[in-house]
């Protein structure tokens, strides 16, 4: 198709849409709110296609299908695939500047257009030349373990409990906890397996003994009893949805008068940073959590307090020898 350089990226405003739902996936149909071209609408479908077909999880899909379709909304009857590297520049600018986008989203925004470009029409590095934002250096969120008593005290229904205990004991993240079946508890290994967690990566994580315990019970007791999932919805008898269970955990800092803005996540953190507190490797720590990078995991040392608890302030020292009044 031949490009059109001569037309413009950027709007004068930015148009309403609908976001469409994660999964499963449907065929692009439609809507008026989108107001796509004819020839942008296939563009849109042969980006899911090709994404399905690369095996993309639905929420990687879900994230790049909503990115891409911010452009194509701009782009009114302009075809997509006539934009040059000097379009997507200045769209990005705009994204940027006047939408107030966050470096996050630029970035997701900028991997779903490399994946189009790159991967739909197979166009060679085609904007390597586009500067990317710095992330910034965020230091992983999480709760001490006296907040951890109070919000685990102020839960009182056993499925809740159960989820957040297992949750902060092993570090998981939400999705693998509302995806934890029955079947991956060994309770002879004093194993969970974790099965196709972020970056379809199988793992082992120990087992509590007072968690199995807690597990026992509750699947003793709790009516309706799971039959596949170990924590499943009492309307669909599926998986728990992710936003219960992030609803939940906030129900409980709330009621626990825990002010910091903190989410479900805080537990796998707050794991991670109690257990380099105890003096545990970083290394067997690199493996609890599934990182797949060493790097990922040395972010706790900057909030772990294990080093820190020996070094003296130099105001101690003179503070001690009585060369301050007070």
């Amino acid at each position: 198709m031949p490009h059109r350089q001569n037309q413009t990226v950027l709007p004068a405003r930015r148009p309403g849409f609908e976001v469409m739902q994660a999964a499963p996936v449907k065929p692009v149909s439609r809507t008026t709110a989108w107001e796509l071209s004819d020839e942008n609408l296939k563009s849109l479908q042969s980006f899911i296609e090709v994404l399905q077909l690369k095996s993309y999880s639905a929420s990687t899909i879900k994230t790049y299908r909503n990115e891409f379709m911010q452009l194509l909304q701009l782009l009114k009857n302009k075809p997509v695939d006539s934009l040059t590297v000097a379009d997507l520049k200045r769209y990005m600018v705009f994204a940027m500047e006047n939408q107030g986008i966050s470096e996050n989203t630029a970035h997701s925004r900028l991997n779903a257009l490399k994946f189009y470009f790159e991967q739909v029409l197979e166009r060679e590095r085609f904007f390597w030349e586009i500067p990317r934002p710095k992330k910034p250096a965020l230091l992983p969120k999480l709760l001490n373990e006296a907040e951890i008593r109070r919000l685990f005290n102020a839960l009182t229904n056993k499925k809740h409990k159960a989820m957040l205990f297992t949750a902060y004991s092993a570090g998981l993240r939400v999705s693998e906890i509302v995806n934890l079946k029955i079947a991956d508890v060994d309770s002879r290994r004093m194993q969970l397996f974790i099965a196709r967690a972020k970056g379809k990566k199988d793992r082992y994580v120990n087992l509590s003994p007072v968690v199995l315990d807690i597990l026992r019970n509750y699947m003793k007791d709790y009516t309706p009893k799971p039959t596949i999932y170990l924590f499943e919805s009492d309307q669909t008898r599926d998986a728990y949805p992710t936003r219960t269970v992030q609803q939940i955990f906030t129900n409980a800092k709330n009621k626990a008068g825990i002010k910091k803005d903190v989410g479900v996540h805080s537990l796998r953190h707050s794991f991670a940073t109690h257990l380099l507190d105890k003096g545990t490797d970083i290394r067997y720590i690199k493996d609890l959590l599934g990182h797949f990078n060493i790097k990922t995991t040395e972010r706790y040392l900057h909030v772990s307090k294990q080093q820190l608890v020996n070094i003296v302030s130099p105001f101690d020292d003179l503070w001690k020898n009585e060369q301050i009044d007070w």
